[in-house]
């Protein structure tokens, strides 16, 4: 009896100090975890001011709590420090202008078919952990069939795959789907048939209507779409490679137009920038600022790339691809001089700082985008690449070129409450690069330190597996 009630005993205080053991562990990990304190870097925090030197951040859940510098604002004792000296701190980017469908492959009559039915398992989720790693925390996604652009969405919402916050267009609206492009381009025949094609997309779930040859409906059919996409709360992008397409959509109602025109006219109709200047200067009364999506990086470093090709064997956009697909895509643009897709790029390229700088003075507000995923483009390379050609060939400035890949996205999309700036009160999307990110804008070729939504998944250069 003695023995049995020794051995309840010691098994009664075993269970008590392994119970206090688990406690105390549980409290230890809870406490370790409490948040996080980004601390020492100089913040540049994407409303354009001056930026903020030794700057103290605070996240916790995900969202920025505090902002202030190491002199004024004390990091909680439960926090994890996260140094960020020598560092330029800066919101997490936009990249207003990708393609998740594509990753560089120069052969579409061979992509399409080949990879139609592995979108959704493997393409787009290996271009959207490229393009967060490459420091793009939210990106448009403009084109791709409808259920693996939602798919894909709402996978890197819920956590199960890596990814950029994704916006999506799903399939483009247009007069009539280009032979063999039907799964991820819809034609619409009649005012009736382009409500319906948007209220279906809307109802699916997408967050912007991509508008292409509108020039080539009706009015009526062109306006329907506009109409019902603003019905339902969606902005409209549009291409403007014609100058008709300009003309109409801005005839119509369009937000924000993308590229500069694919001929190799030396600049915009006169009557094209008036119109664009009389749009501009009704601001808010038009319903905001007119947006434009220059794409620029493309046309002008493709000489320099068919000169020294040697980009395209980074190993960055190799991620998440099944080795026959980077096999199939290098076998693609083994002579990137000869492809048919850029054969017209060297006679365009002489345009690009007149109708870049037409366009500046007309007053639009131009967003930082690519075409990302076209031949050549990787998602790793192109956001960069697009903010370096702005700055040291089209001669904007770097804190106007930064703003343009984190603040504006975010207003033309309706979410500069939630993203866009690192201010307290916003999802904790924020990037960081060694040195000064306003003498050298090309520091962003090399992301130090990626957070989005409060969860790190690059840092001292290097992908936290773990996170991803």
């Amino acid at each position: 009896m003695e023995r049995s009630q020794k051995v309840i005993t010691n098994f009664s205080t075993a269970a008590v100090k392994l119970s206090a053991a688990l406690i105390a562990s549980a409290l230890i990990a809870v406490s370790a975890h409490a948040g996080t304190a980004l601390v020492g870097g100089r913040l540049i925090d994407g409303f354009g001011h001056a930026p903020i030197a030794n700057s103290v951040i605070l996240v916790e859940d995900g969202v920025i709590q505090e902002v202030g510098t190491v002199g004024t604002l004390d990091v909680p004792e439960d926090y994890e420090v996260v140094s960020t000296e020598g560092m330029d701190v800066l919101p997490g980017l936009w990249e207003n202008h990708a393609h998740l469908m594509l990753n560089g492959h120069a052969d579409y009559s061979h992509w399409h078919p080949t990879y139609k039915d592995r979108l959704a398992s493997e393409i787009m989720p290996s271009s959207a952990v490229q393009l967060l790693l490459a420091g793009i925390t939210s990106a448009r996604d403009l084109g791709a069939p409808l259920e693996a652009s939602i798919s894909v969405k709402t996978r890197i919402e819920s956590g199960e795959i890596p990814g950029p916050r994704l916006f999506v267009s799903g399939p483009f609206i247009q007069h009539g789907a280009y032979p063999n492009t039907e799964f991820y381009r819809w034609g619409v025949d009649s005012v009736a048939d382009g409500r319906r094609k948007v209220k279906k997309l809307a109802d699916a779930g997408v967050d912007i209507i991509k508008l292409i040859d509108q020039d080539n409906m009706t009015l009526e059919e062109a306006q329907a779409v506009v109409d019902e996409a603003h019905k339902h709360g969606l902005k409209v992008v549009a291409h403007s490679h014609r100058p008709n397409e300009v003309r109409r959509g801005l005839e119509i109602g369009v937000d924000n137009f993308e590229h500069t025109g694919l001929t190799t006219a030396p600049e915009y109709p006169a009557d094209v920038i008036e119109m664009l200047r009389e749009r501009t200067a009704t601001g808010r009364i038009a319903g905001g600022p007119l947006f434009w999506t220059p794409t620029v990086e493309g046309l002008w470093n493709y000489d320099q790339t068919v000169a020294n090709p040697e980009k395209l064997d980074s190993e960055c956009w190799h991620r998440g691809l099944e080795p026959s697909t980077i096999a199939d895509i290098k076998a693609s643009i083994q002579e990137p001089g000869q492809l048919a897709y850029t054969q017209l790029t060297p006679l365009r390229k002489p345009t690009l700082k007149r109708k870049f700088q037409q366009l500046r003075d007309a007053g639009v507000v131009m967003l930082v985008g690519t075409d990302s995923g076209i031949p050549m483009k990787f998602h790793c390379q192109s956001t960069w690449n697009e903010m370096d050609v702005w700055v040291n060939v089209m001669g904007v400035d770097p804190m106007s070129t930064i703003r343009a890949a984190t603040y504006w996205g975010a207003v033309m999309m309706g979410v500069s409450d939630k993203v866009g700036t690192v201010s307290a009160g916003k999802y904790a999307d924020i990037i960081a690069v060694k040195g000064d990110v306003l003498r050298h804008i090309n520091l962003l070729s090399r992301v130090d330190f990626v957070m989005k939504n409060g969860v790190v998944y690059k840092q001292d250069g290097v992908a936290v597996e773990s996170a991803l």
